[in-house]
């Protein structure tokens, strides 16, 4: 079954299998948890379950409904080939789709709620004995959106269902909130994510490091241990040391003046990998130089403020100067 497929999240799971063994599956459930941890998989796996024409309560994965669940269009807008399969994102569809002029840049507009969530949902399934609508980015619902959604979210048709995905549920409307079954999804465990790098083809080399920076999350694992994605990250964590280690803060400024500033997430990424080498160095050292592992500490100590100014939206390139003069300080 295509639940059977999904690692690390038992306990969501479960709790899905048995709703869809005792026929009674929520009509709205809210998939809360950090990104890459298998949240769209699983509702994937309720989709399949839902709309399976097999003969299996947990969906079979290989009848033409069970595969057309989870197969995307190859062209805008990238949707499963099942009518009764419905994604939900904001900047999904084209703007003539939702008869608007622009692209939808804020959030998930009441447009998109209008034009494709609302004349499905008034209407009986397609071809099975239910539809599924799963929003991607929930918290990206605006309010005039929700307003349109909210009737539909408590009292849908009969065979409607919802799954909203969420990795910021403080940032979601409490009117959505409400009306939605919550569910958690954890972060993922070093065992699942090596088991999942392993089959992916990673090399075990990299494996640790993109494990130790991704936070539970197997979509930042495969990111990260990204060939590509390393030689950078690497050059990264030289070039910052090399400037703590500069005469001056020329090399800094030289470093914070050539950052990609539109991309925050790489160089979040860039951070985390620079604050997990510190550790690594201070956790080496501190048996034979103590001193040298203070050192590391407050640096490190340096990094995790930075990050937590960027999450506020600080300025990359003033934070970066800040941290490397910050780390400079660090020595007693």
């Amino acid at each position: 079954m295509p639940f059977s497929r999904i690692l690390g999240q038992d306990e969501a799971i479960r709790t899905l299998v048995r709703a869809l063994e005792s026929g009674r599956v929520h009509h709205a459930y809210r998939f809360e948890g950090p990104d890459g941890v298998g949240k769209e998989m699983v509702a994937f796996a309720l989709a399949q379950a839902l709309v399976c024409t097999g003969g299996d309560t947990l969906g079979c994965g290989r009848c033409d409904a069970c595969q057309r669940a989870v197969t995307l269009s190859t062209e805008r807008p990238e949707v499963p080939k099942h009518p009764d399969v419905i994604l939900v994102e904001r900047g999904l569809y084209p703007p003539a789709t939702l008869d608007k002029k622009n692209e939808e840049v804020q959030g998930i507009s009441i447009e998109q709620i209008r034009r494709i969530v609302l004349p499905h949902a008034a209407y009986p399934p397609h071809e099975g004995r239910a539809r599924i609508f799963i929003i991607r980015r929930a918290e990206e619902i605006t309010v005039a959106a929700a307003n349109a959604l909210l009737k539909t979210l408590e009292e849908p048709r009969q065979g409607t269902h919802f799954v909203l995905l969420t990795s910021r549920p403080d940032r979601m409307l409490d009117t959505i909130r409400s009306r939605t079954l919550k569910l958690r999804f954890g972060p993922l465990s070093d065992e699942v994510l090596h088991e999942i790098l392993q089959a992916k083809g990673t090399p075990a080399g990299k494996q640790d490091l993109a494990i130790e920076l991704a936070a539970g999350s197997a979509g930042a694992a495969l990111e990260l241990a990204d060939a590509e994605r390393t030689a950078a990250r690497d050059e990264f964590v030289a070039s910052m040391l090399a400037a703590v280690a500069a005469p001056d803060l020329g090399p800094a400024v030289a470093l914070a003046e050539a950052l990609d500033t539109k991309d925050k997430e790489k160089l979040r990424d860039d951070l985390r990998a620079l604050g997990a080498a510190l550790a690594r160095s201070a956790r080496g050292r501190v048996a034979a130089d103590p001193r040298a592992a203070v050192i590391d500490a407050r640096r490190y100590e340096s990094v995790l403020r930075v990050l937590g100014y960027l999450e506020r939206n600080a300025s990359p390139n003033l934070s970066i100067i800040q941290l490397v003069s910050e780390m400079r300080e660090a020595v007693p």
